[in-house]
């Protein structure tokens, strides 16, 4: 009886230690089940997409979402627009990396059954190029299985280049490619592979 017990006890603890474990455990981004792009517009009505090549994101058990983008990973189809960007643009010699900060109710995953899609706004924080911006973040989550799920934006986060000192950069931009202009509105889209 007293063996039963023991052994009855040390089965719970170790369900227990295993479902806390699995609970701690973070979503992270699977890079080639994932893309970032960016679409932009130059003189007036010519728009073009992009994307960056190196990201990575995460959402711990708290609710914590964190999204880190290598600026130098810019991707245009253009090597020369690619270093133009880098250089004169997003500077990353200095200024490398965007970070994207927002809280989510984890609830909504664990209570979102495997194949349900549910549409969510978070409120993040945006910073880049040394200053900070808040943005209203519109997506569709969709729970593929227990340990795999996809955000996407609903519609894209639209990023100003005078929020972030671009604007200087941008002009740049135009004045050494002779374009007539460049908008500094640029949309911006995501589609997240999320595992854990």
């Amino acid at each position: 009886m007293k063996a039963t017990l023991t052994a009855l006890l040390l089965a719970t603890g170790t369900s227990l230690i295993t479902m806390a474990s699995a609970q701690a455990t973070p979503w992270h981004s699977v890079q080639d089940k994932s893309v970032i792009s960016f679409v932009s517009i130059k003189k007036g009505d010519v728009a073009e997409v992009h994307d960056f090549g190196e990201f990575k994101a995460q959402l711990d058990d708290k609710g914590q979402f964190e999204l880190e983008i290598a600026l130098s990973s810019v991707r245009t189809g253009v090597e020369q627009r690619d270093e133009r960007m880098k250089s004169m643009l997003f500077e990353v010699a200095q200024f490398p990396t965007v970070l994207l900060k927002a809280k989510v109710d984890t609830g909504e995953i664990d209570d979102l059954a495997v194949g349900a899609v549910k549409m969510l706004t978070l409120d993040a924080e945006l910073s880049m190029h040394g200053m900070q911006a808040n943005k209203k973040i519109t997506l569709a989550l969709a729970k593929l299985s227990d340990s795999r799920i996809i955000a996407s934006s609903s519609a894209p986060v639209i990023v100003n280049g005078d929020e972030f000192g671009f604007a200087g950069g941008i002009e740049k931009l135009r004045q050494v490619a002779g374009l007539s202009a460049i908008s500094l509105a640029v949309p911006v889209n995501f589609v997240l592979t999320l595992e854990k």
